[in-house]
């Protein structure tokens, strides 16, 4: 009686009193249910982290939280196997239910012990991020913090995600970034429960994958003579060739680094448009086979696209295979974005081809190109995802569609029973302004605000309950062109990115915009201990733009 008595007072201060509340329970994404709870678990000078499990992903998870709180703290953690609760101590408990699902979990904080407790290692995951946050924002740095009282308050959580694709997009094709940055987006995408790293590896600027079999395409695709210098219309460069790839083990890497963290790396080989960096390399599969191209130094769109000829389709299944090797995930993602038709159009070959197969226009001649490759990649036991061109001209049977445009590609997708993936740009494209631009340092254009983003609800209000099944998910998406440097992404992609993995994982209902700021403000220290350059962070006074804020 008096325990309940207690919790009810503790219960009625946190909600009288909501700042102490926020700053106690300042967990992003916001969880399914918190129960605050009395009291505080208070770590012992030597914790133990007890797994009842013998899956080697658990084992890890708990080596790993082991040798942060050991670093951090300074007190002995130990990681031992036991199908028991320890005292003084965080329990790693196995459920046999099926309520949690693949990435749910149950968090329970009492002055006595921690436990965890999900269905699959990658549950456990999400529990173990979530337990983070409740520790001192201290926990995140590397090193040992003085002074600190390493205390835990107590409740309950039930959590599991809105839905199953959670992502993160990120543009290497613009600019390339070293794979140590690489390694530390995929940490922060999986720090707030996204599961899903999009990488965006191929586009007219640049290749950046290696592929054995054709080696011309990052000895001379993945490199340009210059890049524009300040915004496309100044029309300026800098005179300065540039390049770089990423070699094949040096993706394996990132790819192992991506899993061991429950996050899925998607690879996207651009087709048909965006090609200019391949026909470089390999002229005979454009239009044109005698014309010599070029890297392209502009930003925007090129004429410049694949033929629709069966060599051309036999160099990309090749070179699809070759990133299938590399990436096990489920999806590959084949662009289809702003194709321009002109040379279709002026094409003897591509004319003749639409009238033996019955194609009407140019639009299904993109429709005929992106289900050839749509039946390869299925063949393979993969799923194809593209943006939500390929829905004109009639969809690919098999595709996934990722909306962009605005909403009505992915609803369209999702009336004709086919998945959605929703990314906006006006909620969702990372590259715009996030305040006004003359406070602000080069960007693409457009305005959107944290308070934007973290308003955007992905499934759209008309569609039937069977139809809003097929939204799948929700993607950020960071286009680099304006974005010369690691810390230039990191102050465009988030505070951003953390509304919108709140988007992904929260239900609509539970969201609040006030709500989330007050947590927000705690989780920046966490931030700060990982050294990210997010937007308004302590340091961005001394981050060095390489073009003058915008006047």
């Amino acid at each position: 009686m008096k325990q309940r008595l207690l919790s009810l007072l503790f219960l009625l201060f946190w909600t009288v009193f909501p700042g102490f509340g926020q700053n106690t329970y300042s967990i992003l994404p916001k969880p399914l249910r918190l129960d605050p709870g009395a009291g505080e678990f208070i770590f012992p000078s030597d914790p133990l982290i007890a797994v009842a499990s013998t899956d080697p992903a658990l084992r890890r998870l708990a080596e790993e939280l082991a040798n942060q709180i050991g670093k951090v703290t300074g007190k002995d953690t130990k990681v031992f196997a036991g199908n028991f609760r320890v005292k003084d101590g965080i329990n790693f408990v196995t459920s046999k239910e099926t309520k949690l699902g693949a990435e749910g979990y149950c968090l329970e904080v009492t002055p006595k012990r921690i436990i965890i407790t999900a269905e699959q290692s990658k549950g456990f995951f999400y529990g173990v991020q979530t337990l983070l946050q409740l520790m001192p924002t201290q926990i995140y740095g590397s090193e040992r913090a003085e002074n600190i009282k390493w205390r835990i308050p107590c409740c309950y959580i039930e959590d599991r995600p809105r839905y199953a694709y959670r992502g993160l997009m990120l543009d290497v094709g613009r600019h390339f970034y070293p794979v140590a940055f690489i390694k530390k987006f995929i940490d922060l995408i999986a720090m707030h429960k996204m599961n899903t790293f999009h990488w965006h590896l191929t586009d007219d600027q640049g290749w950046r994958i290696e592929i054995k079999k054709y080696p011309k395409l990052t000895e001379i695709g993945s490199q340009r003579s210059q890049t524009m210098l300040g915004h496309y219309n100044d029309q300026k460069y800098d005179g300065k060739p540039y390049g770089g790839f990423y070699t094949q083990e040096e993706i394996r890497q990132v790819v192992k680094y991506a899993q061991e963290r429950f996050v899925t790396v998607v690879p996207e080989i651009e087709m048909p448009g965006h090609a200019l960096a391949a026909l470089a390399a390999y002229p005979q599969y454009g239009n044109n086979p005698d014309k010599i191209y070029k890297v392209g130094t502009k930003w925007g769109v090129y004429e410049d696209v694949y033929a629709p000829k069966d060599e051309t389709f036999r160099f990309l299944e090749d070179i699809l295979t070759e990133v299938m090797d590399l990436f096990p995930g489920q999806y590959i993602h084949i662009g289809g974005d702003e194709c321009p038709k002109n040379q279709w159009q002026e094409s003897r070959f591509c004319q003749d081809l639409m009238k033996k197969e019955g194609l009407k226009d140019e639009h299904e001649l993109q429709s005929y190109f992106i289900r050839r490759i749509d039946r390869f990649v299925t063949s393979k036991g993969r799923k194809m995802i593209g943006w939500d061109e390929i829905l004109e001209g009639g969809i690919s049977p098999n595709a996934t569609i990722m909306s962009w445009r605005g909403t009505e590609g992915g609803m369209l997708a999702a009336q004709q029973h086919h998945d959605a993936i929703m990314s906006p740009g006006n909620f969702c494209y990372l590259d715009h302004y996030q305040a006004d631009a003359k406070t602000q340092p080069l960007a693409i254009g457009g305005l959107t605000p944290l308070e934007e983003s973290y308003a955007y609800d992905p499934t759209p209000a008309n569609l039937a309950t069977e139809e809003a099944k097929h939204i799948i998910g929700v993607q950020g998406n960071v286009w680099t062109e304006y974005m010369p440097s690691s810390e230039y992404v990191e102050y465009m992609t988030f505070p951003r990115a953390i509304a919108l993995a709140e988007v992904g994982w929260t239900s609509a209902e539970r969201k609040n915009i006030t709500d989330f700021k007050q947590r927000l403000e705690v989780h920046k220290q966490r931030l700060d201990y990982l050294k990210v350059n997010y937007f308004g962070a302590p340091g961005n006074g001394k981050f060095t733009y390489r073009w003058p804020l915008k006047k």
